[in-house]
């Protein structure tokens, strides 16, 4: 079973949460998603679907993910950045794979951000070009704040186990825990 969120970040509650089996993809979710436009959803690289991203893209809302290490872009241009903020790198690309541009026919933003905390390179796509690079790179962080979430869930409400597996079961037994 898994338990997929929407986190409006101003307020730190989830404004969706769907349940799905296990054996259900992460980017089909994507497909429930109530887009807004200007928005920015922001999603680990479980999500990366190229299809689905450019539908956020043509909802007029914006979208950060990570990238998987077999993702193939193509770099159209780079662009300055100051390194010591911890971004490597800003560029736009395209998708090189013939199914990946068909999916996603327009350009997307590629950074590659350094986190010295946890000593490693993070690589985020995403369709926004006017937010800078580092704002792109703190907005993933943001992420976590769903991590937190489910954090919280497990250290205040003890649900060792499900008593149910349906989506009403389960939401049930989150709200009266």
């Amino acid at each position: 079973m898994k338990i997929h969120t929407l986190l409006d970040v101003r307020g730190s509650i989830p404004t969706l949460v769907n349940i799905t089996h296990g054996e259900v993809h992460d980017a089909n979710i994507l497909d429930t998603l109530p887009l807004e436009a200007g928005s920015i959803y922001v999603m680990d690289r479980g999500y990366l679907d190229f299809a689905r991203l450019h539908a956020i893209h043509l909802a007029g809302a914006f979208f950060v993910t990570r990238a998987k290490h077999n993702t193939q872009l193509r770099r159209l241009y780079s662009h300055p950045v100051e390194k010591s903020t911890g971004v490597q790198c800003d560029q736009t690309v395209i998708p090189r794979g013939l199914q990946s541009k068909k999916d996603y026919p327009g350009q997307l933003r590629r950074i590659r951000y350094f986190d010295a905390e946890q000593n490693r390179s993070l690589v985020f796509l995403s369709n926004n070009f006017t937010l800078p690079a580092l704002t792109i790179s703190e907005t993933y962080c943001c992420r976590w704040q769903v991590e937190l979430f489910f954090k919280w869930i497990k250290q205040h409400l003890r649900i060792k186990k499900f008593y149910g597996n349906s989506e009403n079961a389960v939401k049930t037994q989150i709200q009266i825990s």
